[in-house]
């Protein structure tokens, strides 16, 4: 195999350990390490390391690469973004969705339902990152969608903030079970409203988390005290 395609295979290995949250905010992908459990040399993994850092979704460190950690102020100002944004993606992606993208975001829900049942948080945010990924896929204005897929970096950082809660693991299947239904009936009205309500519902699910933190972290220095 070429170096060209060991590259390629070591992006999309890592991308989907990403993308399924199988890669925590202490975690470091050094490529020595890397390179070893993918059965490959250094140096295509460094490559797919260093284009993974390009693209926002790591960082560079002195001791390998890691997630960025979005500040809960970065994180609120995409969440503004975004409530801009996705819901005119999606009205324009119900109207030029296609049966094949509409199969695809069904197996994924299903997918994601059966993973929240069993608590399997990875799967489920493999599961949702395929759904959103096939939403965007059709969407017409190239722009509007790459803008929105700069934004993965603010979402993994609420789904790792947001992931031991089980309500909101509920609430993120039901908003995608209400998108399906609005992009299978091809209504971009019903789409752009779904979609607003999706991204509300995570913005307060992100913050009800860290506030929950922070009284967690304010309990634990008055007893220390």
């Amino acid at each position: 195999m070429s170096r060209q395609s060991l590259r390629e295979r070591a992006y999309d290995l890592l991308t989907l350990r990403i993308q399924s949250g199988d890669v925590g905010w202490d975690d470091r992908l050094v490529d020595v390490t890397l390179a070893a459990e993918l059965g490959m040399s250094r140096m295509p993994v460094r490559d797919a390391l260093m284009r993974l850092a390009a693209e926002g979704f790591l960082v560079p460190t002195t001791r390998g690469f890691m997630l960025p950690r979005l500040t809960v102020d970065e994180v609120l100002e995409v969440f503004d973004l975004r409530r801009l944004l996705e819901p005119r993606a999606a009205a324009v992606a119900a109207q030029a969705m296609t049966d094949e993208m509409v199969d695809l975001m069904e197996r994924s829900v299903a997918e994601g339902t059966a993973a929240m049942l069993r608590g399997d948080v990875p799967v489920l945010f493999h599961a949702s990152e395929t759904f959103r990924n096939a939403w965007l896929s059709v969407v017409p204005h190239r722009a509007l969608a790459q803008t929105i897929r700069r934004c993965f970096v603010q979402v993994q950082n609420v789904r790792l903030t947001t992931m031991r809660d089980a309500a909101t693991l509920e609430v993120i299947v039901a908003g995608q079970r209400d998108l399906l239904a609005a992009h299978r009936a091809r209504d971009a009205v019903a789409a752009a409203d779904r979609m607003l309500r999706f991204v509300v519902a995570g913005e307060e699910a992100f913050r009800k988390a860290v506030a929950a933190a922070a009284a967690a972290v304010a309990q634990g220095q008055g007893q220390g005290g």
